[in-house]
């Protein structure tokens, strides 16, 4: 099997979240039949709204700077689907990949073949068994995992993770979570089990109530990050880089980390770098030798693309995919403190996703907005995003393109030296971007060999 057959395969089994089906009897056959190799490496798992893949990225890099041969899995991915299987900070490569689909694909096959299964996994239950095979292939020491969806459902609970965290809750994905963020807590929590250990980042209260009662059921003493904290780093409070790097001192009853340089933009990275914090204290508690220069070395260093992502140039691009309001009102916070310049904001989305809160939140600070769709059966049309656009907002301040393509055209006709390029709204959008402009940077270079030549 090529990459190219597996990644026809994988999308054959139908987009990754209009067919998903929230379960964990089809993840877990699937694992038995591969020999339960989750059950082979100690695993750390992330749930919730926002900063979940973030927090994971401190805590790769935390384990990475440890020495820990570590394996992490994220999602979705930008461009190409071998970054959410990273194993040492490096994506498993398209023939590794290939090989492991196959393997997956054949036993899958064979479990419906026998009745074992009623139809084939998901898209996302088959990953996630790639990735779980991934990592007992290369014999990695630690699997951090990122919840997909949800949390009691979600194919990589059926990891069993001993340590898990859940970060801030929000309302997203109502339609598979629930309507009221008491609901969604619900769903988050569940990853907390008997004998876990479970870190909670700050909440907010309603969902905090339900995070505690869950706790108290399974009888386990939840660690929870001062909410005091969240005050102080995302409320203007300390210094920071011109770009919006936060430069924290967390000080934890274990030890004390001064003048911290987060290496992720914006005020709320510090609570996600906090809550990695926690996480490798807990793994250190579980036996893994994760020495306090480590800890600080992985928060300075850690990388996370397309959130508050920033390629130099003229005009310079930041990416950032805010995809629900709560993302969308911390994009709006950097902005309004750290960017200065005239700011051409590139808007697409997906049609589920609570479209006035987040234009309400962003168009304000834009001199021009560029609506756009995505090649996917989520998008909003640009139709649905018009009808979204603030009462208040000029009319005359927004465009319209009809691909990825033609915004990013359009943005550099009409952005200024000095502006900023703000590509934001859906993770698949920055990813569609970013493909685009790497892919005009090598027409671009071909063009002058040629005429060089």
């Amino acid at each position: 099997m090529t990459f190219a057959e597996a990644l026809d395969y994988l999308l054959s089994l139908g987009y990754e979240t209009l067919t998903i089906k929230l379960g964990l009897e089809n993840t877990e056959t699937l694992l038995v039949a591969l020999g339960n190799p989750q059950e082979q490496l100690p695993a750390v798992q992330i749930a919730g709204t926002n900063g979940k893949g973030s927090t994971a990225a401190f805590l790769d890099s935390i384990c990475r700077a440890s020495g820990i041969r570590v394996g992490l899995f994220t999602s979705p991915h930008l461009v190409s689907i071998t970054e959410r299987i990273q194993i040492d900070g490096q994506q498993v490569s398209e023939d590794q990949f290939a090989h492991l689909t196959r393997t997956v694909k054949q036993t899958a096959e064979e479990l419906v073949a026998r009745g074992k299964l009623q139809t084939l996994p998901t898209f996302f239950e088959h990953i996630t068994a790639i990735a779980l095979l991934a990592f007992r292939e290369t014999e990695v020491e630690l699997a951090i995992l990122e919840t997909g969806l949800g949390g009691r459902l979600d194919s990589t609970t059926a990891a069993g993770a001993e340590i898990v965290a859940i970060t801030p809750v929000a309302m997203d994905h109502q339609e598979y979570l629930g309507t009221t963020l008491q609901e969604i807590a619900g769903e988050k929590a569940a990853i907390i089990r008997p004998g876990t250990t479970a870190i909670i980042a700050p909440q907010e209260e309603a969902a905090l109530e339900v995070i505690m009662r869950r706790c108290e059921s399974v009888g386990v003493q939840p660690r929870l990050i001062d909410s005091c904290y969240r005050e102080q780093v995302q409320t203007g409070g300390g210094e920071a880089t011109a770009d919006g790097r936060c430069i924290v001192t967390f000080d934890r009853d274990s030890a004390r980390y001064e003048n911290v340089t987060v290496a992720l933009r914006g005020r709320h990275q510090s609570v996600n770098a906090l809550t990695a914090i926690a996480l490798a204290e807990a793994l250190r508690e579980h036996g893994f030798q994760i020495p306090k220069r480590a800890i600080v070395r992985g928060i300075e260093t850690a990388k996370h693309p397309g959130r508050l992502e920033i390629w130099k140039g003229s005009p310079r691009f930041l990416f950032d995919g805010a995809h629900n309001p709560a993302a969308a009102r911390a994009l709006r916070e950097y902005l309004d403190e750290f960017v200065k310049d005239p700011i051409v904001m590139i808007f697409g989305a997906m049609r589920d996703k609570a479209l006035g809160e987040m234009t309400a939140a962003l168009f304000p600070q834009a001199d021009r907005v560029i609506l756009t769709t995505l090649d996917n059966p989520r998008a909003a049309s640009i139709d649905a995003l018009v009808a979204v656009v603030p009462e208040d907002f000029d009319q005359g301040r927004i465009l319209r393109a009809s691909s990825v393509d033609e915004a990013l055209q359009l943005a550099r006709t009409v952005t200024p030296i000095d502006g900023v390029v703000c590509v934001t709204g859906s993770l698949y959008l920055v990813g569609a971007a970013q493909q685009a402009l790497r892919q005009q940077a090598a027409a671009q270079t071909a063009d002058s060999a040629s005429t060089a030549g």
